[in-house]
């Protein structure tokens, strides 16, 4: 017998780095590209955005040795774990909403704790961030940029002059608005996982990837907030696995940030408390955003601060986190824990395997083997 791989869904390639295609959006797209992959932006150089959002690890940090990402200066760490750019896109703009009982629901948004209204907003950060990209200032960035092999499409976009410095913060809103618009493309986020061939009837799930299913959307109640059917979500008929609101999972705060490397710079270390930061809500205190689960696979640790090293840590948190017995740790922020939806699911091991089975098929660029007689 013959085993041949056949793609059974489309892939699309990212935009080419030999030069821009033609028409306006796919010029943006290309030189979004470019700026989110260069190593020149930050100071000194050697980072770019690509470097905690990698194609291949699903557009989060490949580096999963740490539970935060190190900066351009050896040593310096961030705070949180890096969230993926795929399917980020779909997220709408930060705003409030009324909730069922009248209380306040903050949706949307970017990073973490939502303090990035959308894609162009967030793209602004990194560059800036002393522990991140570490340039002194936009001028920096724009100056970097105006040196680059793409300096003249970026003008053929934004106009002539882009990197004079009396243009230069006009020039760094449009770099951040040209990642976005690679942010924003198919190739980031394109729906090709076996979940995605399973919805339109090309796959099969196996027996403990369809009792994952089952029990993703019944006894672990995990599409509450991660919705997994059709028409749940801005992309009709392919959901994006999630709702994109905030909640205070009650995850304990991470002992490696006190121990080297990250001691180095986290000595003074606070409770994160996420949303309640950006609101200056205390109702909000300790909420993150609720990240989509497509390539949850390849985006390890999990969780606002990399506590979970697997999937099936985060998996069996869910499930025994209010088991006395489990002996979690305390969260990180007591107040506002999600008590009505996790913590106690009396899911079996099997079941949290079969679980954490279903979720690796949300990974892209599923290939199925066909065997050939």
């Amino acid at each position: 017998m013959l085993v041949v791989l056949v793609v059974v869904v489309l892939v699309v390639p990212a935009a080419s780095a030999k030069g821009p295609a033609k028409g306006p959006r796919s010029l943006k797209v290309w030189v979004g590209q470019q700026l989110a992959f260069d190593t020149d932006l930050s100071e000194p150089d050697g980072q770019a955005c690509s470097s905690c959002h990698f194609p291949t690890a699903g557009y989060a940090d490949p580096d999963q040795d740490l539970p935060v990402s190190e900066g351009v200066i050896t040593g310096m760490f961030g705070g949180r774990n890096a969230p993926p750019w795929a399917y980020a896109a779909f997220s709408p703009p930060f705003h409030a909403e009324v909730g069922d009982e009248g209380e306040t629901l903050y949706v949307g948004g970017q990073f973490w704790d939502g303090r990035a209204v959308d894609l162009v907003a967030q793209a602004k950060g990194p560059f800036l961030n002393p522990v991140e990209m570490h340039n002194p200032g936009k001028w920096a960035v724009v100056r970097d940029a105006g040196d680059s092999i793409y300096a003249a499409a970026f003008e053929r976009l934004y106009g002539k002059g882009s990197f004079k410095l009396e243009n230069a913060e006009r020039s760094y809103d449009n770099i951040a608005d040209a990642i976005a618009a690679y942010e924003s493309m198919r190739a980031v986020s394109p729906f090709t996982s076996k979940y995605d061939a399973y919805l339109a009837g090309h796959a099969t799930l196996t027996p403990q990837e369809a009792q994952g299913l089952e029990l993703f959307n019944g006894k672990a109640n995990c599409d509450a907030c991660h919705p997994s059917g059709t028409g749940e979500t801005p992309v009709e008929g392919r959901p994006v696995f999630t709702d994109f609101t905030y909640d205070n999972l009650g995850v304990p705060t991470n002992p490696a940030y006190f121990l080297p490397p990250l001691s180095f710079n986290m000595a003074g270390y606070q409770p994160d408390l996420g949303l309640g930061v950006t609101t200056g809500d205390p109702l909000q205190k300790g909420k993150f955003k609720v990240s989509s689960l497509r390539n949850i696979a390849l985006t390890a640790p999990y969780g606002h601060n990399g506590y979970f090293k697997t999937l099936k840590d985060i998996v069996h948190f869910y499930n025994t986190r209010d088991v006395p017995e489990a002996m979690w740790p305390a969260p990180e922020v007591p107040e506002n824990v999600n008590e009505d939806e996790l913590g106690n699911l009396g899911l079996t091991g099997e079941e949290e395997d079969a679980i954490v089975a279903f979720m690796e098929t949300l990974t892209d660029k599923w290939i199925q083997p066909v065997t050939v007689p």
